[in-house]
């Protein structure tokens, strides 16, 4: 089976080719417009989108090595993500699908992103729990199987991603910081500055706005010309502190069940302390621990495609309604599936 796939939930622009789950050829293209805001915007999005879209589609299918007339399937992400941004992913799609009379598959963003691991790892054992942490998404969820999620925990206010691009704005970083905070926490001192562990309670719910607040507040105690003296401490500091809340959460959820790997996913999960964490969580436990390489870590459509033709090939029904949907929850998508 030959799957043509397009992501465009966010501000990644991305086409795949995938056969029978493994990626032929993968396309992305992360959009430069929004660094000067400090933040993506959604209308500019959207309108970048509509630029990329048909050119790295057509080079996902040149570089497969296929042609168009091959395909047997055309995916597209519908949601949950920017409305604009979706819109114009899943409209060309559909439109292509339309075009060439191929069948055409919605794909829940956050859904793929739990399977992205088995890109190159190959078939997980069930049950694995899923660290997905980006931008947008801070999620612990168990999965016990293909559209059989059980969300744990999430986030009460910001996601973990958007945490550091805040912090790595703070001390002057361009949008998206989190790979410059990570390089820059890398030689820092994590211990120089106390900064408190978010949601110490028994739940596996995260927070990090009040992290946030605490290095906001240190930041500007701190003289602007002393200020290049600290910046690594800094960030090492708050890393530290906003990876140690999760790793707690990760350890409880781990004691409880009996999870036999743990996987993360999502951009933050190319964090090199993140990774380096989960590997020793994972050992402590007995387990296994899955972790993408960066480029499958971040918003792509391989991971669509990788989905589609998972889903084809259990016979799982796709929605009936492929409108995009800003909002798309894992639990409403479960509820779907068990409606008649």
């Amino acid at each position: 089976m030959l799957i043509l796939a397009v992501e465009s939930s966010c501000d990644e622009c991305s086409a795949a080719v995938v056969r029978d789950g493994m990626t032929l050829a993968v396309c992305t293209t992360t959009q430069t417009v929004h660094r000067r805001f400090g933040g993506v915007v959604p209308e500019l999005a959207g309108r970048s989108h509509l630029e990329l879209v048909d050119a790295i589609s057509r080079d996902a299918v040149a570089q497969s090595g296929q042609s168009l007339s091959a395909i047997d399937v055309i995916a597209a992400t519908i949601g949950p993500g920017l409305v604009a941004s979706l819109l114009v992913g899943a409209m060309y799609a559909q439109g292509l699908a339309l075009a060439t009379g191929k069948p055409f598959h919605a794909i829940h963003h956050v859904e793929a992103h739990l399977w992205s691991a088995e890109l190159l790892a190959g078939e997980l054992p069930l049950p694995f729990l899923v660290l997905l942490v980006s931008g947008g998404h801070t999620l612990l969820v168990e999965v016990s199987g293909l559209r059989r999620y059980r969300v744990l925990g999430t986030t009460l206010d910001d996601a973990l991603g958007e945490a550091y691009d805040k912090v790595g704005k703070l001390v002057g970083f361009d949008f998206p910081a989190g790979a410059s905070v990570d390089r820059a926490a890398a030689v820092g001192n994590p211990r120089a500055f106390d900064f408190p562990i978010s949601k110490s309670d028994d739940s596996y719910d995260f927070s990090f706005s009040g992290l946030k607040t605490a290095v906001l507040y240190t930041q500007r105690a701190i003289p602007s010309a002393e200020m290049p003296n600290h910046t690594a401490d800094l960030l090492a500091s708050f890393q530290e502190a906003a990876l140690e809340s999760v790793a707690m959460k990760i350890r409880r959820a781990l004691r409880r069940s009996n999870f036999r790997a743990l996987v993360a996913a999502g951009g933050v999960a190319a964090n090199s302390r993140l990774r380096v964490m989960l590997r020793e969580i994972s050992r402590e436990a007995g387990i296994s621990c899955v972790v993408p390489p960066p480029e499958y870590c971040m918003d792509n459509a391989a991971m669509v495609g990788y989905l589609a033709w998972k889903l084809r090939s259990q016979n799982v029904r796709v929605p009936s309604d492929t409108s995009v949907r800003p909002r798309w929850s894992l639990t409403d998508l479960a509820r779907e599936e068990c409606l008649p």
